[in-house]
């Protein structure tokens, strides 16, 4: 049975929500803040199979919560969903960008809820490029080692963010593939996110600035995606 935790300070909203959950076959426990949620995820004996985050939280919110996470290794590639105020839609970007697998605007469906965490845990259990056995790829003058998930150009390192860092590597592994904008919003933000192209060219804009003059080396395939290399 996959445990889902549910981060959520409005008490009708956790308890609506978490017997969905539990009616739906999932063990599923609710936190009213970022620190009662730390207090059981070290009790805990089994990791969560996924996380809902919501952002407005009392003391440290959501994308706290998410940011120390990705931060451990051990949560990396956990599955987390972020619920958003209406119209935020810096919350949404900041989310994703700090490698949030999805989200949800207030007031939001409970079935479809239901229906993004199945879709989030089918994919969960296959195998991504972020968890390819390939630890260190080097393509002319930038240098990625997995392992340490650290980026090199010309020797000096730079710092990504999560989703940045998540799509150079899947551009190196598949260094001069021609890869079509929905293929890329599929594998590194998820299959719900169709229409959200903008979202990538935000993140590729970002990523090449962080590059330099490396950046000479993400090809824009006009009407069609991105490439690394010719």
């Amino acid at each position: 049975m996959s445990k889902i935790f549910l981060v959520e300070d409005d008490e009708d909203i956790r308890e609506t929500v978490l017997y969905a959950l539990q009616s739906s076959g999932f063990d599923a426990l609710g936190f009213e803040s970022a620190t009662s949620f730390f207090l059981a995820l070290e009790k805990e004996s089994v990791l969560p199979s996924l996380i809902i985050l919501d952002i407005m939280l009392p003391g440290d919110n959501g994308l706290f919560i998410l940011q120390k996470l990705r931060q451990n290794h051990i949560y990396q590639a956990l599955p987390i969903i972020m619920l958003t105020a209406k119209g935020s839609e810096i919350d949404k970007v900041k989310g994703l960008d700090l490698g949030a697998d999805d989200y949800l605007t207030k007031p939001f469906s409970v079935m479809e809820l239901i229906s993004r965490i199945k879709a989030l845990l089918r994919r969960s259990s296959l195998s991504s490029p972020a968890s390819t056995a390939k630890e260190v790829i080097a393509f002319q003058n930038i240098k990625l080692d997995h392992q340490r998930r650290k980026v090199m150009v010309n020797n000096q390192t730079i710092t990504l963010t999560y989703k940045e860092y998540e799509l150079l590597y899947y551009l190196m592994l598949n260094t001069g593939m021609v890869l079509k904008r929905d293929k890329i919003l599929e594998i590194i933000w998820g299959y719900d996110f169709e229409g959200e192209s903008r979202t990538l060219d935000m993140h590729i804009k970002s990523l090449r600035q962080k590059l330099g003059a490396a950046s000479e080396h993400i090809k824009t395939i006009r009407n069609v995606g991105y490439k690394l290399g010719e």
